[in-house]
């Protein structure tokens, strides 16, 4: 039975001029502790000819489903380095999920629609978190101990600088952080290059 800790981390995404930040991912690296990978599912599902969530993280070792809600065809790819894959055209739910078992980010498109992409965060850490509107997300029940606190965005320029924190039991330490983004030209690109930055996970740096 899992223990129940107390401790968490709330953390606030702005940008530089002061405006919270959605669909950031907020995760926590435990320091000199092993992780296992995860073995659960998943979703990214295809609606209105968009993909749903635009970012989803995962941990390493999590497959994801791929349904396509909608009515029309889509063909669903990805080239990225972390995983390469494509669907064959279709309707309805794929029966078998993609195993996503290295970290990265995997930049998601679809053949028959341009316009439409997304982005699956590859954590090597189950401590994580995305900010919703109001900007902020919090990780709780995370074991005493030290932890990296990074922030990856898909419209930044670079990731910002991750934060060291020692928590204990029952403790709750809130920290914020600021996102430049990149340029529109690079966050409207449909395979974002952003993934080359974060190809390792653990440490935040490519």
């Amino acid at each position: 039975m899992a223990t129940a800790w107390g401790a968490s981390v709330a953390v606030e995404v702005r940008d530089p001029q002061g405006a919270m930040l959605t669909d950031a991912v907020v995760y926590a690296a435990p320091e000199g502790k092993d992780v296992p990978p995860s073995n659960r599912t998943a979703v990214m599902d295809q609606k209105n000819k968009t993909f749903v969530p635009r970012v989803l993280p995962v941990q390493v070792g999590t497959s994801v489903k791929f349904p396509n809600s909608d009515d029309i065809q889509h063909q669903v790819y990805s080239f990225s380095p972390a995983k390469t894959f494509q669907l064959p055209l279709y309707k309805g739910t794929p029966s078998n999920p993609i195993l996503f078992s290295t970290p990265g980010v995997v930049t998601l498109g679809c053949n028959i629609h341009d316009k439409m992409n997304a982005f699956i965060v590859i954590l090597g850490t189950p401590y994580f978190e995305k900010t919703e509107a109001a900007g902020r997300a919090e990780i709780r029940s995370l074991p005493p101990g030290k932890y990296t606190i990074h922030v990856w965005h898909p419209d930044m320029a670079e990731e910002p600088a991750a934060q060291s924190i020692v928590i204990n039991e029952n403790e709750r330490a809130e920290l914020s952080f600021t996102v430049t983004p990149a340029p529109a030209a690079l966050t409207s690109a449909p395979l974002n290059k952003l993934e080359d930055k974060f190809k390792k996970y653990g440490n935040g740096r490519p």
